[in-house]
């Protein structure tokens, strides 16, 4: 029994996210005993290359589901639709590119929206915080997140802290890959 048995995260990507913030938190949570559900949205488009119907891919190539992470022994997969915050403890939100599909895709900015008023925890990393930004959670919130995304942070009226993990109530975020140990770590220690 882990410090995370019976919680449920929720991790939503789009195409090109970041590879290692999905495959590190998956086994590092599942480690604590969570339930991973892993939310693919095909949202925007996978450049290399453009298909119509290809599975949702990251920067370097990982596909979900993941062909080397047999889907039911560390995580599902589900549709956005067949979710409900209700089921959620943590909202897990990898960077790279995927954010700036995910920031103008409406049903997942209302699920951050519904998480957040249902006082679930909200965990962005990298350009992950882009969609505390889009659902109006960065203002007076004290955060971290990738240097692309600072000033749109600031702007937005959020705090930026340069620190590897930053948490402030129910969101927690993460400044880049290298610091996905102590991401994970605050994970684990506040849901």
């Amino acid at each position: 029994m882990g410090k995370l048995s019976g919680k449920n995260i929720t991790i939503i990507a789009s195409h090109e996210f970041e590879d290692v913030e999905l495959l590190y938190p998956i086994l590092r949570l599942s480690e604590e005993g969570a339930d991973i559900t892993v939310v693919p949205v095909k949202s925007g488009f996978h450049s290399r290359p453009y298909v119509n119907d290809k599975p949702v891919t990251g920067r370097f190539g990982h596909p979900i589901p993941i062909p080397v992470m047999g889907e039911g022994n560390r995580y599902e997969v589900k549709e956005l639709e067949e979710i409900s915050a209700d089921e959620i403890d943590c909202l897990l939100i990898p960077g790279g590119f995927s954010p700036d599909h995910l920031r103008v895709h409406e049903p997942t900015v209302e699920l951050v929206k519904e998480c957040d008023q249902k006082n679930k925890f909200i965990a962005p990393i990298c350009h992950g915080p882009w969609l505390l930004v889009e659902s109006g959670l960065a203002e007076g919130t004290k955060v971290t997140g990738y240097t692309a995304v600072k000033n749109d942070l600031i702007n937005a009226g959020a705090h930026f802290v340069d620190k590897p993990v930053v948490k402030d109530g129910n969101i927690i975020t993460g400044r880049v890959p290298d610091d996905l140990p102590e991401f994970c770590r605050m994970i684990i220690n506040s849901v």
